[in-house]
């Protein structure tokens, strides 16, 4: 049964992750009225501490029962508001029999690897939780490489909204630390320090820094210097007495505002439910899929601080379908089902009307929705340049002991080869040190347990082995660029859709020989940071190592997903090329703005969210002008 609501708002907008909470927040402190749309349960959102608490235990205590310790284990995936979860991805084995395996539809020739979260807060609840800026270069690929596109903005353009997203995210890091290829201080402005100090960097980083730091590596037939930096991160470390956002380079040139009044130290923002709680990272090594006190930033902590007078939230409320004007052009309303409870298949049909709308639930979401609609496609690209960060990893055992599974996942990457003339031939990409072991390539410890206890191992002697390799375990991955491809895409087929009757994405995806000649050189990197180090290389890659399997020059790799979703509705210079302006506003519908990772044209080696935060601050900028015209 079909609802049309006659309450209207200023905005309309549909997700509550980090980039729809920073539009809430920032909206509802202009003064403007806002909806917001969530697909999935209540989960006791910002503003009940007492649910909220009651909530994250339930989280908790999910991930302490759950066999697979995968991003999404935490969380309720329902069939209403299904997630994309790692433990559904398999093989595909037929280019015409797409796996149907989960909600995605792998049609390939490879499958999708990556996950995301539907729900209140969003992927935020199981990020990883690192948040190194983009490079100046990584907005101009095309003009310097000959590689993807260029962004419609440069870097310098989008420096004050970094600040902005760091402020929100409350970032912990050494700007010093981030000189390195094509990054200097002078791109953070004179003076600039994040708003907290670095992590400390875990002993097993210390350890593999003794003989890597300033390690000559050759690779083509050129020769490159590794080196190891901190990792500025989204949890809560010790406020920088140096912050002073007050005098921050975004604040000075926006100074309406009123964002900063004084120069007071910086307060980390502390569990939803207690602002007494969280407020240093406890290391407790679980940061994905969750930290169990909320040290790390989630969207709910933004969320929380809109103005609750001005802000509706519906959750259980998935939108299906958007209306125009036939006339005009513009936006008139977005459908919902709001269902009735957990997996329900009994639904009511409402349509939420403002004066502008803002899709920001995820770029394979937000490029569902608009092929749903029908609309905001003038280019052809809505759906296609689907990237991720293609990660291939490379493990061994060193020659003592350095004790990873202790503290977050990772608090050191080398960033040497995140930029360079290299990039007209291969990607790039950044390598973090992992605190994980191998977890994540052989689902350790568990699977050292299994191997033992099978080859005859019992009692002393079993405990002395995990005693001796579990300590000494290594992990280095490799991030690397994916360049947009509009081959890689999102579509729709009415042979596919979930029990809301709502359309499933269709997956098509594939690596390009630029891809893999940069797992080649990652592991002949890899093989001499191992050499340095007297790494012993257990790396062994096979399709029974993960379904992204792939081969170059005869050898063959494994990549992994990073949940790094991008592309789907890129920005750009012009209609003719892209879905959005530079202010995320579409093209075609003046009164739609799409927000997220789906408008970034590239992806470069950062992971993405603070990008994306960033962008939503000028998305949020835009919206405000335009509603006060």
């Amino acid at each position: 049964m079909e609802k049309k609501t006659k309450e209207e708002f200023d905005v309309v907008i549909v997700g509550s992750g980090i980039a729809g909470s920073v539009l809430a927040k920032t909206l509802t402190n202009a003064g403007k009225n806002v909806l917001l749309l969530e697909a999935g349960l209540q989960a006791g959102m910002a503003f009940d501490p007492e649910a909220a608490y009651k909530n994250y235990q339930y989280y908790i205590d999910t991930f302490y029962k759950a066999s697979a310790k995968v991003p999404n284990s935490p969380y309720p995936n329902i069939k209403d508001a299904q997630s994309i979860d790692v433990l559904d991805i398999e093989p595909i084995t037929q280019t015409n029999s797409p796996s149907t395996k989960g909600y995605l539809v792998q049609a390939g020739p490879l499958p999708f690897g990556s996950d995301c979260l539907r729900g209140p807060g969003g992927t935020t609840l199981h990020w990883l939780g690192s948040t190194p800026r983009m490079l100046p270069n990584d907005f101009q690929m095309q003009t310097l490489y000959g590689q993807g596109v260029d962004w419609p903005i440069t870097y310098d353009e989008l420096m004050p909204y970094y600040e902005m997203a760091e402020n929100e995210i409350g970032v912990s890091g050494n700007v010093e630390d981030q000189v390195g290829p094509d990054m200097s201080i002078e791109n953070y402005g004179e003076g600039y320090v994040f708003p907290m100090k670095e992590i400390p960097q875990s002993y097993l980083d210390q350890v593999c820094i003794e003989k890597t730091q300033n390690l000559k590596v050759k690779l083509y037939g050129k020769e490159y210097t590794i080196t190891c930096i901190s990792t500025p991160q989204g949890r809560n470390s010790i406020p920088n007495p140096a912050y002073k956002f007050a005098g921050t380079y975004w604040n000075k040139k926006a100074q309406k505002l009123e964002l900063a009044k004084n120069n007071e130290e910086y307060e980390p923002v502390g569990a939803i439910w207690d602002q007494n709680t969280g407020h240093r990272c406890e290391g407790n090594a679980s940061c994905v899929p969750i930290c169990p006190v909320q040290a790390k930033y989630n969207a709910l902590k933004t969320l929380r601080k809109s103005d609750p007078k001005r802000l509706k939230i519906i959750t259980q409320a998935v939108a299906s379908k958007i209306y125009t004007d036939e006339i005009t052009n513009a936006i008139t309303g977005i459908e919902y089902k709001k269902y009735k409870y957990e997996n329900s298949t009994v639904y009511d049909t409402a349509i939420a009307r403002g004066k502008i709308y803002v899709l920001a639930a995820s770029a394979i979401e937000n490029a569902k929705i608009l092929l749903t609609s029908g609309i905001a496609n003038s280019s052809d690209q809505v759906g296609r340049n689907l990237m991720d960060h293609l990660v291939m990893l490379t493990w061994g055992l060193l020659p003592e002991k350095a004790y990873p599974y202790r503290g977050p996942g990772s608090t050191t990457n080398i960033p040497t080869f995140r930029d360079g003339e290299f990039r007209k031939e291969h990607a790039a990409w950044i390598s973090p040190i992992d605190n994980w072991g191998w977890s994540w390539p052989v689902f350790s410890p568990g699977s050292d347990v299994s191997s033992a206890v099978s080859s005859g191992m019992f009692g002393k002697k079993l405990r002395s082995h995990l005693n001796d390799v579990l300590p000494r375990q290594l992990l280095l991955h490799f991030e690397c660029e994916q360049t947009p491809d509009p081959n890689n895409r999102v579509t729709i087929d009415p042979q596919y859709k979930d029990q809301l009757d709502n359309y499933r994405p269709v997956i098509h995806y594939n690596a390009s020989e630029y891809m893999k000649k940069s797992f080649e050189a990652a592991k002949k990197v890899s093989d001499q940071i191992f050499a340095a180090n007297g790494v012993e290389d257990y790396t062994a890659y096979s399709v029974a190592n993960d379904p992204d399997y792939v081969t170059y020059k005869g050898q063959g790799y494994n990549f992994w997903g990073a949940g790094h979703i991008v592309g789907t509705h890129r920005m750009g210079s012009s209609k003719e090329d892209s879905v959005v302006d530079k202010n995320q506003r579409t093209w075609d519908h003046e009164n739609l703005y799409l927000v997220g990772c789906g408008n970034m044209p590239t992806l470069g080696t950062s992971n993405p969210t603070l990008t994306m935060t960033a962008l939503s601050f000028k998305a949020a900028e835009a919206i405000l002008k335009q509603l006060e015209n």
